[in-house]
């Protein structure tokens, strides 16, 4: 009974396709703009996540290098008493010293400490430095300056020996407005910890510099130890633990994650190994995007009005035209034919489908052919083409690795092997014919840094690149042999220094890459026939001349891009050789 009522209401939009556009075209307008609308109000939510997790890393990262900056200071301050004269003198001479030239070497000392205590400005509010081996405490403060011997080590300097640290950074347990910047005074033959150095600083001279995050009412910032303790926490309210556990865990020096409730982002400080990290509730984020959201859903309901109306005009136009080929194609035949497929189709569409069935597949099959014809041939082209690129200098650097051996330190000779390493592991372990320009030029450093050992004395090497193209594409292997038939060509016949230059900048929608020597230069004749290679179509496999390196990189930049990119050569004789690499950004 069901079935049947079914087959009785779905029978006119069987019988007439004019039915059934205006019932599909119907679907089709209103359906997708009630998806948009519902997607658009999620999409502006994540636009605004987007926006405030970029400028949180941007804000993150510039506050992190300030904050880096005035650690820096303060433990310049350290260093001047650590290359003091008189803390050189007293450590040597303590012990055999008279009693007056002791007196006199604890005075310059606590003069050294009182000079740094005032000179460090308001937010220094004590100096101490200790002697672990005659157990000296100097102390100097707004209401002291003090020498004693203490009855044991004080609880931040032996923390700083038990742990063997280098550097520490403690809050003050007595007043958490305060915390004690200490390094430790290590013997120069054996590093053997000596003492150590301590400044007591106030928390709130970072605080103009943590303004630059926004106080936002609902924000919290804090500065964590590197065991996500919270050190220091200007406004905000208290992180929960969970929190704290998971920036402790963090081995990135800046990112951020996204818990059930908020927004975490944290930055590492330099030199200080601390951890600047802002909590921004997940409230903020939905509360900045819901006026437009409710903008979005008005637009919406009055487009699905909009949408009926002019789908059942259009269907109407539409369905007139169909129906008239329908009739026409009643006597279209076709060659060779074949077992036609059945339409389950008895309207229009349905005779359509059966007529065109048999042609629509064989022009898909010789479509198909051509296709995988066409694709074989560009696909053994590239491989014949990215098979003849080799380094070339791999026996003259082997031969200087094994000179180095003997005349330069370990570190030098480990250096070129190491970006000897780097450039064949690039070569061979990357299968993909296109790589990052990143990549790339990380490859080209690793090939320049072994040249300029070679040639240090001549060669003057430059890089300039602009970071928006560094995301850009280009076929695997192509700066090296430029480069390499820079030297090959230009550089090695020129007599006097070497010059050569690599900028990458954004022209537009384009990368280009510039590369420059003031090798001897190209004849004119020789100039104008390699212009003509760089130039050729695309399809043409070079495999003949002198600069095969060259010609297969633009051959394969052409055939990944199109005729548009390549390269372009221009040189003057004795004044140098310019070649221009242009890609898509």
């Amino acid at each position: 009974m069901l079935a049947k009522w079914m087959m009785k209401l779905s029978g006119p939009f069987r019988r007439s396709i004019r039915n059934k556009l205006i019932l599909t075209m119907i679907g089709l307008a209103v359906v997708p703009i009630v998806a948009i609308t519902a997607l658009a109000a999620e999409n502006t939510r994540r636009s605004m996540e987007a926006e405030v997790i970029s400028t949180n890393l941007s804000n993150m990262k510039w506050t992190g290098v300030y904050l880096g900056d005035q650690f820096a200071q303060l433990n310049n301050l350290i260093y001047t008493v650590l290359i003091s004269p008189h803390l050189s003198d007293y450590l040597a001479n303590a012990e055999e010293a008279s009693l007056s030239s002791q007196f006199t070497a604890q005075r310059n000392i606590t003069d050294t400490l009182t000079n740094l205590f005032y000179s460090a400005g308001n937010h220094v509010v004590g100096v101490e430095l200790y002697l672990k081996e005659y157990n000296k405490l100097f102390t100097i403060n707004a209401s002291q300056s003090n020498i004693e011997s203490p009855a044991a080590i004080p609880a931040p300097y032996k923390l700083l020996f038990d742990q063997n640290k280098d550097f520490m950074i403690t809050t003050d347990s007595t007043d958490g407005t305060k915390f004690q910047l200490i390094r430790s005074i290590n013997r120069f033959e054996n590093q053997e910890k000596l003492g150590g150095i301590s400044l007591q600083i106030r928390w709130g001279v970072l605080d103009q510099t943590l303004d630059l995050l926004g106080r936002g009412n609902e924000h919290t910032v804090f500065i964590a130890g590197a065991d996500g303790r919270v050190l220091y926490q200007p406004w905000g309210s208290a992180p929960a633990a969970v929190t704290l556990h998971r920036i402790a865990g963090t081995s990135e020096t800046q990112g951020y994650f996204r818990s059930d409730h908020e927004y975490v982002f944290y930055n590492t400080i330099d030199p200080v190994g601390l951890k600047l990290v802002t909590v921004i509730p997940n409230s903020f984020i939905n509360k900045s995007a819901l006026a437009t959201m409710n903008f979005g859903l008005i637009i919406g309901a009055v487009s699905v009005v909009v949408a009926i109306l002019l789908a059942v005009i259009l269907a109407w136009r539409l369905a007139t035209p169909i129906v008239s080929l329908a009739r026409s194609i009643q006597g279209f035949g076709m060659m060779k034919e074949r077992e036609v497929r059945l339409s389950n189709r008895v309207d229009e569409i349905g005779l359509l489908e059966t007529k065109l069935d048999q042609m629509s597949h064989r022009i898909r099959e010789h479509i198909r052919t051509e296709y995988l014809i066409s694709l074989e041939k560009k696909s053994a082209e590239l491989k014949a083409l990215q098979a003849q690129i080799n380094p070339h200098f791999l026996q003259n650097t082997l031969q200087m690795i094994g000179s180095m051996l003997f005349k330069n330190s370990p570190a030098e000779s480990y250096g070129v092997i190491r970006s000897l390493s780097d450039m064949f592991r690039y070569i061979i372990r990357e299968p993909e014919d296109l790589a990052p320009l990143r990549a790339e030029l990380n490859h080209l450093n690793n090939y320049m840094q072994i040249q300029q050992q070679r040639f240090a004395v001549r060669l003057n090497y430059s890089l300039e690149v602009d970071e928006e193209t560094l995301g850009s594409f280009i076929p695997k292997l192509s700066l090296q042999p430029i480069v390499e038939n820079a030297f090959f060509h230009g550089l090695e016949p020129q007599e006097g220094p070497w010059e050569l230059e690599v900028q990458v900048a954004r022209a537009g929608e384009d990368t280009v890459i510039t590369i420059r020597d003031n090798g001897v230069g190209i004849e004119p004749d020789r100039l104008a026939e390699l212009q003509g290679r760089l130039t050729r179509r695309s399809g043409e496999l070079w495999t003949h001349g002198e600069r095969i390196g060259l010609s297969n990189v633009a051959s394969r930049i052409h055939l990944h891009f199109g005729d548009s990119y390549g390269i372009r050569v221009e040189s003057t004789e004795r004044q140098g050789t310019t070649v221009t690499v242009t890609i898509p950004l």
